[in-house]
């Protein structure tokens, strides 16, 4: 009989999916930090408190995918530290290339058997699915096990957001010079979120109070996700912890068996492209057999 090969597996992910780093650290995620480059310096996501953002606002620092070198460096240390599979889950590709450097850089690593799932969301909306993995491997599951649990769409994350302003959006070229425009022009405060390809798209507008965008955006997660009163939830916010605290009530008042995983302030990466003010809603359904209750 055979030996069966024992294989040693880790769990990698980008800054932008706003993993928090206890999480990370306890799950042991592999987190590849972008950059953010101000005239005075190149900082990493993850060491540059998203506060120093929102002071030096309304100055837009740029950001940058991990270089080539950075990231072969990265699966040179996976190998030297005895891994010979990797689960890589990034944001989508429309909204950075981080995707395609990793499968790039891969492919000149054949010792490490690879899997690049391209989420297509952003921020906690594809770290979740990180976490997700991590938490599955924890339990015991394969690295083939993961990966067609995410290919065939057996774990689901809907998260949607909006913000104060899009000047930042639009600056950063996330959204379009028309949508910006007439957004402005009618004081109207869009809920984004990411459609099937991991477009930016608006799925609703809202003009009124922020207690009024708080239920839109609940009534619209909810009707994305299915009304799942079972899912696990995550408040994301950017500079606006009261927005996430009300949030967080209006949950459980209104989705008593939704389990809240976490609040958590996005990363300065992300803060640079949506700017002050920013609350989001995450809705995550597991059929797998809900590892994350284990968390």
């Amino acid at each position: 009989m055979a030996e069966q090969v024992q294989h040693k597996t880790v769990i990698v992910t980008d800054s932008c999916g706003d993993v928090p780093k206890d999480l990370a650290e306890r799950l042991g995620i592999r987190v590849l930090p972008v950059h953010v480059m101000y005239p005075d310096g190149d900082y990493l996501d993850g060491v540059i408190d998203p506060k120093i953002i929102y002071e030096r606002f309304p100055q837009q620092p740029k950001t940058s995918t991990p270089s080539p070198a950075e990231i072969h460096d990265l699966f040179t240390e996976l190998l030297n530290e005895g891994y010979d599979q990797a689960i890589f889950i990034n944001i989508s590709e429309h909204l950075s290339g981080t995707v395609h450097q990793i499968e790039s850089v891969a492919q000149e690593y054949p010792n490490l058997r690879t899997f690049v799932f391209d989420t297509r969301n952003i921020s906690i909306g594809s770290g979740i699915y990180a976490i997700w993995a991590a938490a599955s491997l924890k339990n015991g599951a394969s690295f083939e096990e993961i990966k067609d649990a995410l290919e065939g769409h057996k774990v689901r994350a809907s998260l949607m957001f909006y913000m104060d302003t899009l000047d930042y959006l639009h600056q950063g070229g996330r959204i379009g010079t028309v949508t910006y425009f007439l957004t402005n022009r009618l004081k109207i405060r869009p809920i984004i979120c990411c459609n099937e390809e991991g477009v930016y798209y608006t799925a609703a507008k809202i003009r009124a109070s922020k207690k009024a965008g708080r239920e839109k955006l609940l009534e619209k997660v909810r009707e994305k996700a299915g009304d799942d009163d079972d899912a696990y939830v995550v408040i994301p916010y950017g500079g606006a912890p009261e927005e996430a605290d009300e949030m967080e009530k209006m949950v459980r008042e209104t989705c008593p068996k939704a389990r809240i995983l976490f609040k958590e302030q996005i990363t300065a990466s992300m803060a640079v492209h949506t700017g002050p003010g920013l609350l989001g809603l995450l809705f995550f359904e597991d059929s797998t057999g809900d590892v994350l209750n284990r968390l």
